[in-house]
Order: structure tokens, then C-alpha cells, then sequence
């Protein structure tokens, strides 16, 4: 791939990256787990557990950003640099959003057919979370697509060297 596509390719993935990343700390900023007044005890666990992964998410996507800023500056770009980055991204960021290692929701694979939402949760959760989840997933799924070259790409340039 050529060093301008995968320049174009890290600087929207940093744009992306840097709106995920607003989105879910203005939302864990401006929410607290008891405002959802919640009925049971384990509805509270349940809404604590995607608090954590809402959490590593924001952090994964704030070190993305850091890395697509700092490769984005360096001159002359490194396209190997970029690339790895770009690789390093979909397995943190991306495949996190869909399926967070805490098990805190999963994607409905199946959605992709219907045109509804992927995203499904465990247990009914309050309405912000449905909210935040659903207005990030349509960008996730767009990067997703976007750097699915580099999981396959990068891990072949990676077996040919050893």
C-alpha cells in the first residue's frame, strides 16, 4: 500500500479515535452508576462491568490517537510504523468495542443481515449506555472495515520475517 493511502488511512483513524474517545469520557464524566437507580444488586455489577469496559476502551483509543498523532508528525512518515500502529488498533480498539475481554456485551453477527444494531447486551441496561454504544458503533464497524487489511496484511509481512 502506498505511504499517502496509509497516511489518509491513520489520519482518519485518528480523527475517528479522537471523537470515540470524547464521546465515552464525556459520557463516564457526566455519569455515575447511581443515577440509574438500579433494581438488583447484580443489574449494578452488570452496569459496572461495562463502566470497566468503557473505560479500557477510552484508554486504548486515547493511546491510538497518541500513536496516529505521533507518526503523523514524524517526517519522512513510516509507512512500517504507521502500518503496525494501524494493526495495533483494530486488535485493541476495535476489537474491544465488539467483543470487550470482561464479556460486558457481544455483537450480534447476525445483525449485519437485518440493518439493525450488532451491539446486544447481556442484561437490560439503562437507556444512556444503549444510546452511547449504538451512536459509536456505526464508525467502529466503518474503521473496522477499513483496517481489516491490516490484520491480515501485517501477519503475513510478519510470518515472511521470521
Amino acid at each position: 500500500m502506498g505511504n499517502s493511502l496509509v497516511n489518509t488511512q491513520l489520519n482518519d483513524v485518528k480523527i475517528f479515535l479522537g471523537k470515540a474517545v470524547q464521546a465515552i469520557e464525556n459520557f463516564l464524566n457526566d455519569t455515575t452508576i447511581k443515577q440509574f437507580k438500579l433494581e438488583s444488586e447484580e443489574d449494578r455489577k452488570y452496569v459496572q462491568t461495562i463502566f470497566s469496559s468503557l473505560r479500557k476502551l477510552a484508554v486504548y483509543c486515547e493511546e491510538g490517537f497518541d500513536s496516529c498523532s505521533i507518526i503523523l508528525q514524524t517526517e519522512p512518515f513510516q509507512k512500517a510504523a504507521a502500518e503496525k500502529t494501524l494493526y495495533k488498533i483494530y486488535h485493541q480498539c476495535i476489537d474491544e468495542f465488539f467483543a470487550p475481554k470482561n464479556d460486558a456485551w457481544f455483537e450480534n453477527s447476525r445483525s449485519a443481515y437485518t440493518g439493525k444494531n450488532a451491539i446486544k447486551f447481556y442484561r437490560e441496561v439503562p437507556e444512556t449506555i444503549k444510546q452511547l454504544v449504538k451512536s459509536l458503533e456505526g464508525e467502529f464497524q466503518q474503521i473496522r472495515e477499513e483496517l481489516e487489511y491490516y490484520e491480515t496484511d501485517y501477519r503475513t509481512k510478519m510470518m515472511q520475517t521470521k
